[in-house]
């Protein structure tokens, strides 16, 4: 296993956590030298926070650890591609590597909807790599949504018998 997939399954770890809370099951490390400076999952809902994602928690754990609003060298490690908001935290706190799992089709900005740190206006430049444990984070993702898909429709067929 490469440094990379190590870091990337303990953003796995993190992810269970979020799925755990009935969350979308993201999960985010800071490392910094070697060393986990910063974790996050997602928990927009528990938190009534809609800034709440697994990367923003990462960044904000990481900064209050070393503190600094700055994470000069740090590589993010995350499980689903970052959506706009967090790529601008990514920007704005010079993390200096993103390493993502699974691609967001639907609203992810580093490769699917745009490649958002490649924009000339940037003061800063982020490197990226993408796809790193792409298949059990995928897989993660595909079983949360299964299993919340039964969910409903195992109350609607509760609300029909109770009519």
């Amino acid at each position: 296993m490469s440094s990379d997939e190590i870091w990337m399954a303990k953003a796995l770890l993190l992810a269970e956590q979020a799925a755990a809370d009935s969350e979308i099951p993201v999960g985010a490390i800071v490392v910094l030298d070697g060393k986990v400076i910063g974790e996050g999952y997602n928990s927009p809902i528990s938190q009534c926070d809609p800034t709440a994602h697994a990367e923003i928690q990462a960044i904000r754990d990481a900064c209050k650890k070393v503190n600094n609003y700055r994470l000069t060298g740090a590589t993010l490690y995350v499980t689903l591609e970052p959506c706009a908001m967090c790529a601008g935290a990514i920007v704005h706190s010079r993390v200096a590597r993103v390493v993502y799992a699974a691609t967001e089709p639907k609203s992810g900005i580093v490769e699917s909807q745009g490649r958002f740190f490649e924009a000339p206006f940037l003061n800063h430049k982020v490197a990226v790599d993408g796809g790193t444990l792409a298949e059990q984070a995928s897989l993660q993702l595909t079983q949360f949504f299964q299993y919340r898909r039964e969910q409903k429709k195992k109350l609607k067929q509760l609300a029909k018998k109770a009519i």
